[in-house]
């Protein structure tokens, strides 16, 4: 009977060394990322970045912070890089703005807090956590938050700060085509136009999981549109069980309460993160959108899917080992 039971234990003691544990999973959007438009260059930068806000989460981690400190400083590296369209990087408005939108929550208390239409905070995600950590309310827009960020001694820039050339270029070419009504040249040079975003999913040592999510919203958006991302349900998700970060077409995430619903089916229909993660896109994919999503439980199982040629994306595991991916395959 020892024997058996000794062989028993040894076989459990070695699936369970075999089964990575993650603790962090980022994503820096999805879209037409693929070999043939991504150069080896850009391909090189945008993995060096993914890496820098993978160390960055997993070092707070490792310190004995929270998920939502790991959340926050992963994400604040890609807000500051022109890489990705948050913070730093931010797609313009029709009216030649940028308006920037982050949310963020804590599994652990289900507390949130968001912001949309934000123009001169430097980091939209520390402005998440202010709304989560020093006011009653979720959400907060505009010159609400701008004046409350202001008050809560964050970083104030000037609109200037969020001006890239690449952007504004891109911007210039679609309001050109869009003047001609040529449509379909939009889609086809600007394949993404409609989305872009960055993420986290942290796991920290008290076993508690966060999520996060900035963005600059929708290239040559109108009437202050607002995505998925700043939406808690939407683009944001995170509770005992569970943490979601999408990036796509944000009107779709909305009207499936995607990130939500990956919590939902794992609870209810007893899906596991794979599984319900697949579910939802393909739900977003019959009402006609796309894009992908992240996802993190409570036992270090991830997901990174998605219905499109690519997805910026990483993990670091539990001891340290990190993972980056751009492709599909």
């Amino acid at each position: 009977m020892r024997t058996i039971i000794f062989s028993v234990l040894m076989l459990l003691s070695t699936w369970l060394i075999g089964q990575e544990k993650y603790v962090l999973v980022i994503h820096g959007g999805a879209g037409s990322i693929s070999k043939e438009n991504v150069s080896s260059a850009e391909a090189k930068a945008y993995k060096a970045k993914l890496e820098e806000a993978l160390k960055a989460g997993y070092a707070e981690i490792q310190q004995g912070k929270t998920s939502l400190d790991a959340v926050t400083a992963a994400i604040m590296v890609m807000e500051n890089s022109p890489l990705f369209n948050a913070g730093k990087g931010a797609v313009f408005t029709h009216d030649g703005r940028n308006e920037l939108d982050a949310s963020i929550m804590d599994g652990k208390t289900e507390d949130a807090g968001a912001v949309a239409g934000i123009t001169n905070v430097k980091n939209p995600i520390l402005a998440a956590r202010a709304v989560m950590d020093h006011s009653p309310h979720v959400m907060l827009s505009r010159e609400g938050v701008e004046k409350f960020a202001y008050e809560q001694g964050l970083e104030i820039v000037s609109p200037v700060y969020f001006w890239t050339e690449d952007r504004f270029k891109s911007l210039q070419n679609i309001l050109e085509k869009e003047e001609k009504k040529d449509l379909s040249a939009i889609d086809k040079e600007y394949p993404d136009w409609k989305f872009g975003t960055v993420g986290a999913v942290a796991l920290d040592k008290e076993g508690n999981i966060a999520a996060g999510t900035s963005t600059g919203g929708m290239i040559n958006k109108k009437w202050a549109r607002i995505g998925d991302s700043p939406i808690i349900g939407a683009g944001t998700y995170a509770n005992k069980e569970v943490g979601v970060s999408s990036t796509g077409w944000g009107e779709f995430y909305i009207r499936s309460v995607a990130a939500y619903d990956v919590a939902a089916r794992m609870m209810y229909a007893n899906q596991s993160v794979d599984e319900s993660v697949a579910a939802v896109l393909s739900h977003i994919a019959d009402l006609g959108g796309n894009g992908g999503m992240i996802a993190l439980d409570k036992n270090g199982n991830v997901a990174m899917d998605f219905n499109t040629s690519g997805m910026f994306r990483g993990t670091v595991t539990h001891d340290g080992k990190i993972e980056v991916k751009l492709y599909a395959k």
